[in-house]
């Protein structure tokens, strides 16, 4: 059954609901990847990995997401040029989610943006279990097999149907990330190679 899930970060400024949240709307990841490791560096916090640097994700319609306060605190980084927009809170550096651009029906919340009074069995229940262990490569300790887990192809094969649904059902829009004509709502700050190096 679908459930709304509250959005808060760690100080509490930035606040808002994931509306209609249930394993078949969305994809629940948890992602190795070397990008995903080196945001969470990059913001400082504890927390955000798993002891094998995954990050747990629910990507989503953006048009599910709302921002009810604290908008003014949004900030975003991107590790390179062409690299995702990843959203963070500036005031306590909690990670919120990720996206590609305005255009592309996808949002990545990021599991510390999840109120921690919403956590335990309710939200695992909603989330679902993680159908895929994203870039296992990546990983900085040896991974239990997860035999669960769908196959990459398939994953994308699936989070392409996913974003058909949200814009046919008009649910790809509006993203509280990305203003009227497209444009983040925060200038973000794009690392140069040497400062991506260094994460």
């Amino acid at each position: 059954m679908p459930t709304d899930i509250p959005l808060r970060c760690a100080c509490g400024t930035i606040r808002g609901t994931a509306l209609a949240v249930a394993p078949g709307a969305g994809n629940h990841v948890v992602c190795y990847c070397k990008d995903c490791q080196a945001f969470a560096r990059f913001l400082g916090r504890p927390g955000i990995t798993d002891e094998q640097g995954g990050t747990a994700i629910f990507q989503m319609a953006p048009g599910r997401v709302r921002i009810t306060a604290g908008a003014e605190a949004l900030a975003c980084v991107r590790l390179a040029d062409k690299g995702l927009h990843r959203w963070y809170c500036r005031d306590c550096k909690t990670p919120l989610g990720n996206t590609v651009s305005a255009r592309v029906p996808f949002v990545g919340l990021i599991h510390s943006f999840m109120d921690p009074a919403s956590d335990g069995p309710a939200r695992e229940a909603a989330l679902g279990r993680p159908i895929v262990h994203a870039f296992p490569e990546g990983a900085t300790g040896r991974l239990p097999r997860f035999p669960g887990d769908i196959s990459m192809p398939r994953f994308f094969a699936r989070a392409a149907r996913l974003m058909l649904t949200w814009l046919v059902t008009g649910v790809a829009s509006p993203s509280p990330f990305f203003a009227g004509k497209g444009a983040p709502r925060s200038a973000p700050q794009v690392l140069t190679p040497e400062q991506r190096g260094a994460l």
